[in-house]
């Protein structure tokens, strides 16, 4: 006795031929009323009812042609037919092909597979601001619960729900700034984009972006700042481990042990993933500079699309056009010699590389032209190198270099990045302030504090807003925090340089090198950033 295959051995991928034949359209539309009267319980439907449920403005002109439709999505396996006998009222009935229709388990997956396809072709995505606001309140409360080891250990279930709170959050943000930053660049160019559509939305869009961004330097930098006080003394292992026993929890008995292991390995890929999100390491950048990055690099680009399209309005320049142009320029031509030098020009035709004319050969043309129409052998032989004659390429051939041992330039690499390094730390603590001071009274810079300094001072006025006096901001990288306040005494602040004097209005300014300070502040909540 052999057993009947069942699954998509059995019934295939029929169910979706009804997409691929010429009245693919009206199938889609008759599937999509009995999904409509499943949701509405209704089990069965005749072939009026699913003619009043099309649209007015598709529905065919009579029930048969719905009849044929739905006899072919039977084949297909998407519906199925039973007779209906509930409307019999003489014997003739009997013999009239009446049937009623129902989805299938295949039909059913299968329109369920083409809504899922529909929504993730139509994903615009978005830069959720909001999502930053969540991840900086779980990871203080995740930070909150860590600190409660000393207390009998963190509660397993409040970090259970706080971990899968900020990584729902967190992929939600990802995948949302994945989805829109591919739409935008689609935006950009104009692909399926209408002109007056474009224009309309350039404006909102920037705003748009520009508002993300602010927050993004305002909040990316808290959120590295607290991932490193996570990560501090491996408090958050303590915390993920919790997270994965009460996720393995309701495991079977002969799995619970390799339950909580593979929970574990999840959720510590799930933290590096935040982490390398928010986070620069040692030659890779994080993925919130990248995005920040990438957006504003798409604000010149959407100015550069408008500019384009205004160039566009003003005059007609496109390939037609320069034909066209080009065409009038021939026609216009004093003789032929002009246009085979336009032809020339034009098009690039020009003589071959690997045939050697002088100067001398030139003026022999130029005495003696050769029309196009002289055949080969009776016009003048030109000069050819004897080594393309000879092995057909101009390169010498050879044995292949030797691999070389780059292991000193390694090296002295590794050197300068770890000098560098060092300079950096050097310059940031120069550049920190004691308190609240005059821009005017920082006295000299070298040029990298200087570059330090330029650096903060733009993350700090990107922040800035009509009417504000002051502001806060953080390093994208989570290393310096800039407090900015306007004065209104009209001074002016001088800052020098090697290579020049920086001037501008004064302000009152504080520099926090977040390196130092960050476990000073995980051991007092009191300090926190908010301004």
């Amino acid at each position: 006795m052999t057993s009947t295959p069942s699954g998509p051995a059995r019934a295939g991928y029929t169910p979706f031929a009804h997409l691929t034949v010429p009245n693919a359209a009206l199938y889609r539309r008759v599937m999509g009323a009995f999904l409509a009267a499943k949701e509405r319980f209704a089990v069965h439907l005749r072939p009026e009812d699913v003619f009043a449920a099309l649209p007015p403005e598709h529905r065919p002109a009579d029930v048969d042609t719905v009849v044929k439709a739905l006899d072919s999505l039977v084949d297909w396996g998407n519906l199925r037919a039973d007779p209906d006998t509930s409307r019999v009222t003489a014997v003739e009935d009997f013999y009239r092909k009446r049937f009623i229709y129902q989805l299938t388990q295949a039909g059913e997956a299968a329109e369920q597979a083409l809504s899922a396809y529909d929504e993730a072709l139509g994903q615009r995505g978005a830069l959720q601001a909001v999502a930053l606001h969540d991840i900086v309140t779980q990871l203080r409360a995740l930070l909150v619960l860590a600190a409660g080891q000393e207390e009998g250990g963190p509660d397993a279930a409040k970090t259970h729900l706080a971990l899968s709170a900020l990584t729902s959050r967190f992929e939600a943000l990802a995948e949302n700034a994945r989805a829109f930053m591919g739409s935008l660049q689609r935006t950009i160019d104009l692909h399926g984009v209408e002109v007056e559509v474009f224009l309309a939305y350039k404006d909102r869009l920037i705003q748009y972006l520009e508002r993300f961004i602010q927050d993004l330097i305002t909040l990316g930098g808290r959120i590295a700042l607290l991932i490193g006080e996570l990560e501090e003394q491996g408090r958050v292992g303590v915390l993920l481990r919790l997270a994965a026993a009460r996720e393995a929890a309701d495991a079977a008995p002969g799995e619970a042990e390799s339950a909580e292991a593979r929970a574990y390995e999840r959720w510590v890929g799930r933290w590096s993933g935040l982490a390398a999100w928010f986070v620069s390491a040692e030659g890779r950048e994080s993925q919130a500079r990248l995005l920040r990055g990438r957006a504003l690099g798409a604000i010149p680009q959407l100015l550069a699309v408008v500019r384009q399209l205004n160039e566009r309005r003003a005059g007609r320049s496109d390939r037609s056009a320069d034909f066209r142009t080009l065409a009038r320029w021939f026609a216009e031509a004093p003789d032929d010699a002009a246009r085979h030098r336009l032809w020339r020009a034009a098009f690039g035709l020009y003589p071959a590389r690997h045939l050697t004319v002088d100067a001398d050969t030139l003026d022999r043309r130029a005495a003696r032209p050769v029309t196009a129409s002289t055949p080969w052998a009776e016009a003048e032989p030109l000069r050819i190198s004897p080594q393309l004659r000879r092995t057909g390429s101009y390169e010498r051939r050879g044995r292949t270099r030797r691999v070389q041992d780059r292991s000193e330039q390694r090296k002295r690499l590794a050197e300068i990045a770890a000098q560098q390094a060092q300079e950096i730390a050097a310059a940031r603590a120069g550049l920190a302030t004691d308190g609240t001071t005059r821009l005017s009274a920082l006295g000299e810079l070298d040029p990298l504090a200087f570059g330090l300094f330029l650096q903060l001072l733009g993350d700090a006025l990107a922040t800035w807003r009509p009417g504000m006096r002051a502001t806060v901001a953080t390093s994208n990288d989570g290393t310096m925090e800039i407090r900015l306040t306007a004065l209104t005494d009209g001074t002016r602040a001088r800052i020098r340089t090697p290579g020049g004097t920086f001037r501008g209005p004064d302000h009152l300014i504080e520099i926090t090198d977040l390196t130092r300070t960050g476990q000073a502040r995980a051991a007092d909540p009191s300090g926190g950033e908010e301004s």
